[in-house]
């Protein structure tokens, strides 16, 4: 699948004139009618900018998402939740840190979701999840996400048994979680949560690089885990999981994105764009004041011109 790009003017950006590289993430939108397949997307784009001009665009996409947090967060009306999935060493943390260094911290919140806690499991496995949405006028992240109940638990059955559900009927439950997971989002699109869901699609040639990279590099041995592998070695367990997962609940009101992740910075850029975009397409404003309160306003303002020293 080739990717072509091209220049654009960045509408409503920080700069007038200023200029990004468009990436064709509409290619990258996992369809609503159960036709995914992972094969037919790629982990590198066919095209790509050099290193420096992604660069350079994804600040500027950032610049763009922070001028926009701050109209969500006063207009007060919508909320945001990314929800993001991937193999290990795809490249979660660092765009998710990349692409939200610009927004404001008090607009906006990441969680990440590792195993379950005692307490989390005494509840449904939306749970978890579900008390950390996010608010009204604020950006939640999901780092992992209930996802994960229908991909690691699903591969790895025994998580499954750690559940103590009253029944299990091994030949309906995903349908059922699916479903689950269809009508959850679906409450929170109607009551005004915009869902992007991003897939950091990485090649395992590539996981293995980074793999090597975390073993042979001081800094780096904290971040790999003696599960990694054993993970490694059910790749197309998982790969089988996600394109179900897809099939299942990308809906228009949820989307999923499937991002090629072998090259860092255009993945970044990916990602950026479609926040950038989605939220430069929402009806947001500024409240407006009456014309009761702007003379009031003038009455404040006469009152501090009148203060001594």
């Amino acid at each position: 699948m080739q990717h072509a790009w091209d220049w654009r003017c960045l509408c409503g950006g920080p700069k007038p004139g200023g200029v990004v590289i468009h990436l064709p993430t509409d290619a990258m939108l996992v369809p609503y009618d159960g036709s995914f397949r992972v094969a037919d997307y790629e982990t590198v784009p066919g095209e790509i900018s050099g290193k420096k001009a992604l660069q350079k665009s994804l600040k500027k996409r950032v610049e763009q998402i922070a001028k926009l947090q701050r109209k969500l967060y006063a207009d007060d009306r919508y909320s945001v939740l990314l929800v993001f999935q991937a193999m290990d060493a795809a490249g979660k943390d660092g765009t998710i840190r990349a692409v939200m260094s610009g927004v404001n911290p008090a607009g906006c919140q990441v969680h990440s979701f590792k195993a379950p806690s005692s307490e989390e499991l005494d509840h449904d496995f939306l749970w978890r999840t579900a008390k950390s949405l996010p608010e009204r006028g604020r950006i939640g992240i999901f780092n992992r996400s209930y996802y994960e109940e229908v991909l690691a638990v699903r591969v790895r059955p025994e998580y499954l048994a750690k559940q103590r559900l009253p029944h299990i009927n091994d030949s309906t439950i995903w349908d059922e979680r699916f479903a689950s997971i269809r009508e959850h989002e679906n409450h929170l699109a109607r009551n005004g949560t915009i869902i992007l869901k991003f897939w950091l699609n990485v090649s395992p040639e590539e996981q293995k690089a980074r793999f090597m990279s975390r073993l042979t590099t001081p800094e780096r041995y904290w971040k790999f885990s003696k599960t990694d592998l054993s993970e490694r070695s059910k790749w197309s367990d998982y790969m089988a999981a996600y394109q179900e997962i897809f099939n299942e609940t990308s809906r228009e009101s949820a989307p999923w994105y499937a991002i090629p992740a072998d090259n860092k910075p255009y993945m970044r850029l990916c990602v950026a764009q479609i926040i950038a975009e989605k939220l430069a397409s929402l009806p947001l404003a500024y409240p407006e004041k009456s014309a009761e309160e702007l003379a009031l306003f003038e009455q404040h303002i006469s009152h501090l011109e009148q203060e001594s020293g």
